[in-house]
């Protein structure tokens, strides 16, 4: 259960993280295994959702990072919210499969699967995150829920706030919720895995690489 928690935090987002290899063609939900997995688990988990009160056995929690990029909001909420160039800044995380991207009064939306390989032995283990996004192209942030092996659901807002003419600040409010014996170490784990992925993208977008 640790490895596949483990597994499951390093991704942003969306996270989840995501975080996520190139983006495939949008899948229909009629005809792709994938696509058909994440509309059953959408439909079972309602993954989006936030239960007040939680379950019995359920725990929640939540923190926020930020991190000062020297770049403009604009490209850094382009560079940062493509889930594509997540990619290396993951380690685990080999692609990202879409099944619907549409947008509509400004908001844009995304149905999508991060597909992550784990080193193991004797074999590599293949996981699924499911997960939608919704960004807000006017007010620069975006939100991400998933859900994960094990029960792991996460919600995440990321905003961008500009704090001079060529600086952005980041700020990531991050929600975990597990079973209530696994909910420390989501927390402690995902914090750290949000904050290695922030510092990877703040290097690539400051060199130019994004």
């Amino acid at each position: 259960m640790k490895t596949r928690l483990l597994r499951f935090l390093s991704a942003p987002l969306l996270a989840v993280s995501l975080v996520l290899s190139v983006f495939g063609a949008p899948a229909r939900a009629t005809t792709d295994p994938l696509a058909q997995e994440w509309l059953t688990t959408w439909n079972t988990y309602k993954f989006t959702q936030v239960a007040d009160p939680l379950p019995a056995g359920r725990s929640r929690a939540s923190q926020s990072i930020s991190i000062v990029i020297n770049a403009p909001r604009a490209q850094v909420f382009a560079a940062y919210s493509n889930f594509n160039n997540h990619i290396g800044a993951n380690p685990v995380l080999e692609r990202v499969v879409t099944h619907s991207d549409n947008t509509r009064l400004g908001k844009r939306y995304k149905n999508l699967t991060a597909i992550e390989v784990i080193p193991m032995e004797p074999a590599p283990l293949t996981l699924n995150t499911h997960a939608r996004q919704v960004l807000d192209l006017n007010e620069f942030y975006y939100t991400v829920d998933s859900w994960s092996t094990g029960y792991i659901v996460t919600h995440q807002k990321i905003t961008f706030e500009r704090v001079g003419l060529y600086k952005t600040k980041v700020t990531e409010n991050l929600t975990f919720e597990t079973p209530s014996e696994l909910i420390d170490l989501a927390l402690t784990s995902g914090v750290q895995a949000h904050q290695g992925i922030q510092t990877v993208l703040k290097q690539r977008i400051e060199s130019g690489a994004l």
